[in-house]
């Protein structure tokens, strides 16, 4: 093996690295938008059940928050 040789493996292991890690960073803005929208839904959810069913849901889900 030359030094050409390891200095191109190391390059490509490089790049690997760089992409694994790209990979894992896309991945982790995915999951915290995922978990925005689903806050946002559960919000819009508790104000639908108060507008409909008035203030009596929104003291049980205020007991059942605490109680988690």
């Amino acid at each position: 093996m030359t030094s050409d040789e390891t200095d191109t493996k190391e390059t490509r292991t490089a790049r690997f690295a760089q992409w694994l890690m790209d990979r894992e960073s896309k991945r982790q803005d995915k999951t915290t938008n995922l978990e925005g929208m689903i806050r946002f839904n559960i919000f819009l959810s508790i104000g639908t059940l108060v507008s409909v069913a008035g203030n009596t849901v929104a003291q049980y889900v205020m007991m059942a928050y605490a109680w988690l």
